[in-house]
């Protein structure tokens, strides 16, 4: 059966430790894994901006013997309103995989319904698993560990990144905390999936609403942008109950000790983050945006290696 990766939880938590020791195989030796050697197409598609989703995917797929075939779905058939499920059957002849940064997730769940390859949540606004793989890499490299840290998200509990991490951190067995500010709250929904996963992992997860009950002890620290793409006309709305949240140098002094601290980048200094935390020694950031393209070379080797043994 195909295996696709649309969000943090379609891996098992042994599942996601295997991706995660690729991983590290792959920063070691970046020719390790060459599953794609031929050279066999990967379909990458954005209907968002991006640069280190593009650069990663680009690079990680060259690296793993293939060819990046990157889209643009303004300009080809899909931005005139072509089925999805028709695109996926165009794509799935000729490519190996399709990774897709795109708006609704339901688009993503409609390509890899129809899709006879594997099809990769490059990021929607529900979820960004990708970035999660790389995220907690980072952190394991620093730590040795993720089951049994605190990990806390501060910023937009609603958004992507936060609903990654309450998926992500308890498939890993960490706990979760998601420090935002009233009125923006994970989904309920995902929620209670990831207190459901945490249950089985040993790890935990809470939403919080006191920054103060969010940094103390963490022993990761993580944010992003208060304002997503998408939601601009927002800006002005969010910044003052957002700026509690903001990851400053108290907020790393709250934290446990030898802190990691995480941003998925783009950053905006002095808002979300302050420089001399995302400069200082706790910032673990370069880190994590390198990490993107050993992380995703991974769950490519892994999905792909998946459809041999079916």
């Amino acid at each position: 059966m195909t295996r696709h990766f649309l969000r943090d939880d379609d891996l098992s938590p042994a599942e996601y430790l295997q991706v995660l020791d690729m991983a590290a195989e792959l920063k070691a030796d970046r020719f390790a894994y060459r599953p794609l050697e031929g050279p066999r197409a990967v379909a990458v598609i954005f209907d968002k901006r991006s640069t280190r989703t593009r650069v990663s995917f680009s690079v990680g797929i060259a690296e793993l013997g293939g060819y990046p075939l990157v889209i643009d779905a303004q300009t080809s058939q899909m931005g005139r309103g072509e089925p999805i499920a028709d695109t996926a059957r165009v794509l799935d002849r000729q490519c190996a995989a399709i990774v897709w940064r795109t708006y609704e997730q339901g688009r993503l769940e409609a390509m890899a319904a129809a899709a006879a390859v594997p099809v990769v949540n490059a990021l929607t606004d529900e979820f960004h698993p990708c970035q999660l793989l790389a995220d907690l890499q980072t952190v394991r490299e620093r730590k040795g560990t993720l089951a049994g840290l605190t990990l806390t998200y501060a910023g937009d509990g609603a958004n992507n990144m936060a609903h990654s991490y309450l998926l992500a951190g308890a498939t890993a067995g960490m706990h979760v905390r998601i420090a935002s500010p009233t009125g923006y709250a994970p989904a309920a929904a995902v929620l209670s999936r990831a207190a459901e996963i945490a249950a089985q992992t040993g790890g935990s997860v809470a939403h919080v609403t006191d920054p103060a009950d969010g940094f103390a002890g963490a022993d990761v620290l993580a944010t992003d942008t208060w304002v997503s793409m998408g939601q601009e006309a927002e800006a002005g709305d969010r910044e003052a109950p957002f700026v509690p949240f903001a990851l400053t140098a108290d907020a790393v002094k709250a934290a446990a000790a030898d802190p990691v601290v995480l941003h998925c980048l783009p950053a905006y200094r002095g808002k979300e983050i302050a420089a001399e935390v995302i400069d200082g020694p706790a910032s673990a950031v370069w880190d994590e945006a390198e990490n993107r393209l050993h992380a995703q070379k991974a769950l490519l080797t892994w999905l792909l290696s998946q459809e041999a043994v079916a």
